[in-house]
């Protein structure tokens, strides 16, 4: 078959966003040429129950024959996982970090039970507002108290909550997530209504795998989950990782014809090299990523750009916080409209007001070319075009990308 439409949009993409682009969007990174090959491997085609499956009250290792590769495949991504983690328990089942929640949820709740996170208006996950997960999932959502001058939860009044609420399951986890959580008294508050504690790290999945930001499930969580596409530069998914054998269990029960099915194996076997990568080079990559963080808010508040928690550091994540309202003082532009101008120049930010710092890390940027960065990025943000300085800057470093 002749080239169609979507080979030409591949080339052009891989064109545009590949060679010609940088990249500061805080939910993507770059994967590895050995990750994106396992994805276009025959595994894509490959289809099984996952292992360990019970079918008419019959057990199977594999609902197909052929997957005994595939099958090795999972527990040896499952190992890599439990390896990184530092965890006894490693589910990489789920196909998404929206999934992996889906299924940690239900391990921890029943129908009627109250779940309390922090709340989409203060950065909190959309997902675990009432209209959503809980509802599907017959549960009542609650929110956590939340200091906006320090970025994070209230913690006193988060502990004082959960003894009031008593809650079956507390979440930890935004999708703006820029300082560690004073886990401690969270932990005591939770063990004395018996709630569960779920740390979703979709974002700082990476980090924490590098053994930076936090270690929550030594700091007492019950169970960690999350996307592996964010700071975690694997393939688009999910994984979950616990120390309790019991949640794992009920991990488990909620798999095969719950909320998975097909676990698509071109996915695992990719996260698996992913895992492998992350153990080599993970504490590099995850202290670098802080540090361009810290730098880049740095160079970009120094030349007037508004970003938010500058007597914090800025950051101590892949994340920046725009000050949205400083914005469009000075730009007179709300945050989508600005996101829509830098594209303009080939600079890929996100219509919420985060800069990510994972890509560029992996790029090989290091603290000395940031000022560099920011002086494109300031260019482009005045309106000028500035896509050939954008390239020019890209090509500078590795397209096949470091900490691989």
């Amino acid at each position: 078959m002749k080239n169609s439409y979507f080979v030409d949009s591949m080339r052009a993409q891989e064109k545009w966003r590949v060679e010609d682009c940088i990249n500061l969007l805080p939910s993507e990174n770059a994967t590895s040429p050995q990750v994106r090959a396992l994805l276009s491997s025959d595994f894509v085609n490959r289809y099984t129950l996952p292992i360990d499956a019970t079918y008419a009250g019959e057990y199977i290792e594999n609902g197909y024959r052929g997957s005994r590769i595939t099958t090795e495949v999972e527990r040896k991504a499952e190992e890599a996982a439990r390896e990184v983690f530092k965890a006894r328990y490693a589910c990489v089942q789920p196909l998404s970090g929206h999934i992996a929640a889906m299924i940690a949820i239900a391990s921890c709740t029943k129908r009627g039970d109250k779940l309390m996170a922090i709340p989409p208006e203060h950065g909190g996950y959309d997902g675990y507002a009432q209209s959503y997960i809980p509802d599907l999932l017959g549960l009542r959502a609650s929110t956590l108290p939340y200091d906006e001058d320090l970025g994070n939860i209230d913690t006193d009044g988060t502990v004082r909550r959960i003894r009031k609420e008593k809650p079956a399951l507390v979440i930890l986890g935004a999708s703006y997530l820029l300082f560690p959580y004073d886990m401690g008294p969270v932990v005591d508050a939770c063990k004395s209504v018996g709630a569960k504690l779920a740390y979703d790290g979709s974002h700082v999945l990476g980090l924490i795998a590098g053994g930076e930001f936090q270690k929550p499930l030594k700091e007492g969580a019950d169970v960690l989950y999350g996307s592996t596409h964010k700071s975690f530069f694997g393939p688009q998914g999910g994984l979950v990782v616990t120390d309790s054998k019991d949640m794992d269990a009920g991990i488990r029960r909620n798999l095969t014809w719950r909320l998975v099915d097909n676990v698509h194996w071109n996915r695992v076997a990719s996260l698996g090299h992913a895992l492998l990568e992350m153990r080599k080079f993970g504490p590099q990559y995850a202290r670098q990523v802080i540090k361009n963080s810290q730098r880049l808010g740095k160079e970009l508040a120094g030349r007037g750009f508004p970003l938010r928690f500058e007597n914090l550091g800025f950051s101590q994540s892949h994340q920046l916080l725009i000050d949205t309202n400083r914005l469009k003082g000075r730009y007179g532009l709300s945050v989508n409209d600005f996101s829509v101008r830098l594209e303009k120049s080939n600079i890929i930010t996100d219509s919420v007001g985060r800069l990510g710092t994972a890509e560029i890390t992996r790029m090989g940027f290091k603290e000395r070319h940031l000022g560099s960065l920011a002086d494109i990025f300031m260019a482009a943000a005045e309106g000028e075009d500035v896509r050939r300085d954008v390239r020019a800057l890209r090509d500078r470093f590795d397209l096949e990308y470091r900490f691989r």
